[in-house]
C-alpha cells in the first residue's frame, strides 16, 4: 500500500514547510516539494490512498514515554488495559508508548518483564516499548539489567519513595547506577524523600486530616528538591546519565538545570497535570457528588503544587529553555467508583494516578495556540525528544525517508472539548473535564496504516508491535 499526504505543512523540531509525504508500506519513502515530479508526473495516480492535509499540520506521531497500563497499585489495577489505553492514545495522536514493567520486592525482574509481554502482545493499537521498574535492588536485579538491555529495554526506573513497595536506599541506588554506567542504560528516578513524607502522612492522619488535599500538603516541594539533588550527586559519582520522571516543583528544575550547566547528562520530564492543574483548584476541590473527596480525582505523586508558589510558570519556562526536555503523561488511571474510593477514609489509601494518555498532544498544542510554545518545540517535546531520549529516533519522532509511517494530521482550525462523556480511556471521570482545545487530531497513521480517520478510530487490536529500543541518543 502506498499513501500520499498532500498539501499540508510538515513540521519538525527544527522548522516547517509545505510538503507532500509518500509512505510505501510501513515506512516513509519520500518528503517532496508540492508538485514535484521526481517520482513521476502524476504521483497521486500511482498511489493507493491520497490524504488531503490542506490547511493542516503534518507532524510525527506522538511518543509518550511514561505510561502504566494495567499497573497493580494500592490494592487494585490501573483501569486502562493495553487495549483500551493504546486505543485512546491513538485517538489522541500518540503512536508510541513506553510502558513500565512493574517489579515489587518479592518478584523476579525477568518474570515480570515476560508477564508484561503477555499483557501487551496482540492487544495494542500502537507500537510499544518497555522500561523496567526496579525495587529493592539485589544482585539478581543487577544481572537482569544486562539481560534486559540486550532485549531492548534500555532504561530503568528507581524510587526514593514508597517504603516497602518500591523504595531503594541510597546504596542500592548507587549500585544500580553503576550498572547503568557499565551497560549504557538510562537510569530514571522518582525523586521524593519518602522517609520524611511517610512521617508527615502519619502525622496528618493522626491529627484527623484525611481529605485528598492533604496528599499534596504532606508531600512538600522541599522533599522533591532534596531527593533530586541527592540523586544527581549519586549519579555524578557513579558517572551515569540520569532522567527524572514527572518533575513537578520549580526547585527540582533548578537542581536539574544546575547539573546540566555543569555538563552532566541529567534530564527531566514534566506532565500536563503539573503544567495546568493546582493543589488548590483540583486536590482541594469540592463537588455535590463527592464532597471534599472530589480531590481524589487528582491524587498522584508527586502531587499537584500550589498555584501561589509559581511552579506552573517555571515549568513552562523550563520547557521553552530546554531545562526540561519533554512532556509525558504518567498515565495511570483509576476510576473514582470502587478504586479511588478505597481511600475514602484516608488520602493515604487513594490509588495514585491520573489518566491523560488521550489528551497529551492536544494539551500541548493548546500551549502553541496560546503562545507558550512554538509549533516546532511542540513537536520536539511530544515526539522527537522522547524518541531520541529512549533510543527510537530515526524510526520514530521524525518525518523523513526510512522512518516509520507514524504521522498525525492535526487541524489547527478544529476544536476539541475534553469530557468523560466523549473520551476513550477506561475511566469514569476526566481529570480534564471541560478543557477546550483550539485544535483537533484529524488523521493518525501508524506504520503507514490509517488508524484514526476524521477523529474516528478505524484501527484494530493488535496493530501495534513491540519496539526493541537502542541506547539513548540524547546524551552529551
Amino acid at each position: 500500500m502506498k499513501t500520499l499526504i498532500t498539501g499540508g505543512t510538515v513540521v519538525s523540531s527544527t522548522g516547517r514547510a509545505t510538503a507532500d509525504v509518500l509512505i510505501d508500506g510501513e515506512t516513509i519513502a519520500a518528503v517532496l516539494e508540492p508538485g514535484s515530479q521526481l517520482l513521476g508526473s502524476d504521483l497521486k495516480a500511482s498511489v493507493d490512498t491520497v490524504i488531503d492535509a490542506s490547511g493542516k499540520y503534518v507532524i510525527p506521531g506522538g511518543v509518550d514515554p511514561h505510561t502504566h497500563m494495567e499497573m497493580p497499585f494500592g490494592g487494585t489495577n490501573a483501569s486502562d488495559t493495553f487495549e483500551t489505553g493504546t486505543r485512546a492514545a491513538a485517538i489522541g495522536g500518540t503512536t508510541t508508548i513506553i510502558d513500565f514493567v512493574t517489579q515489587y520486592p518479592d518478584q523476579n525482574v525477568l518474570d515480570q518483564y515476560h508477564l508484561w509481554h503477555e499483557k501487551a502482545a496482540g492487544n495494542c493499537a500502537i507500537d510499544y516499548g518497555f522500561h523496567q521498574i526496579l525495587s529493592d535492588i539485589q544482585d539478581a536485579s543487577l544481572t537482569a539489567m544486562d539481560e534486559l538491555v540486550n532485549e531492548g529495554v534500555t532504561s530503568f526506573k528507581l524510587f526514593m519513595a514508597y517504603k516497602g513497595v518500591f523504595l531503594s536506599d541510597d546504596g542500592q541506588i548507587f549500585r544500580a547506577f553503576q550498572k547503568g554506567a557499565e551497560n549504557g542504560a538510562l537510569m530514571m528516578m522518582h525523586a521524593e524523600n519518602g522517609s520524611v513524607i511517610d512521617v508527615l502522612v502519619q502525622q496528618a492522619i493522626t491529627a484527623g486530616n484525611t481529605d485528598p488535599v492533604y496528599h499534596g500538603l504532606t508531600r512538600p516541594w522541599q522533599m522533591e528538591e532534596e531527593a533530586t539533588h541527592r540523586a544527581i550527586m549519586i549519579a555524578d559519582v557513579a558517572r551515569t546519565p540520569l532522567y527524572f520522571v514527572h518533575v513537578s516543583a520549580k526547585q527540582a528544575v533548578e537542581q536539574i538545570a544546575a547539573a546540566r550547566h555543569r555538563g552532566s547528562n541529567v534530564f527531566g520530564e514534566t506532565c500536563p497535570q503539573y503544567l495546568y492543574l493546582s493543589l488548590e483548584d483540583q486536590l482541594g476541590a469540592h463537588s455535590d457528588q463527592w464532597g471534599d473527596f472530589e480531590g481524589a480525582k487528582w491524587v498522584a505523586s508527586p502531587p499537584l503544587r500550589s498555584k501561589h508558589e509559581g511552579h506552573i510558570e517555571e515549568l513552562w519556562r523550563a520547557l521553552r529553555t530546554n531545562e526540561l526536555q519533554l512532556v509525558s503523561t504518567d498515565h495511570c488511571p483509576f476510576c473514582m467508583n470502587d478504586q479511588k474510593e478505597l481511600g475514602r477514609t484516608s488520602f493515604a489509601k487513594i490509588p495514585n494516578g491520573i489518566g491523560t494518555v488521550e489528551h497529551r498532544v492536544d494539551l500541548l498544542y493548546q500551549a502553541v495556540a496560546t503562545g507558550k510554545l512554538s509549533l516546532e518545540r511542540f513537536v520536539e517535546i511530544t515526539s522527537t525528544t522522547p524518541a531520541r531520549m529512549f533510543g527510537l529516533y530515526g524510526r520514530k519522532g521524525v518525518i523523513q525517508p526510512g522512518a516509520d509511517g507514524d504521522i498525525v494530521v492535526y487541524d489547527p482550525n478544529g476544536h476539541t472539548t475534553i469530557s468523560a462523556a466523549t473520551h476513550h480511556m477506561n475511566l469514569d471521570y476526566s481529570a480534564w473535564e471541560g478543557f477546550e482545545i483550539d485544535g483537533r487530531v484529524h488523521t493518525v497513521l501508524s506504520r503507514g496504516k490509517v488508524i484514526v480517520d476524521d477523529g474516528r478510530y478505524v484501527g484494530a487490536r493488535g496493530d501495534g508491535v513491540f519496539l526493541k529500543r537502542g541506547l539513548s541518543q540524547y546524551l552529551v
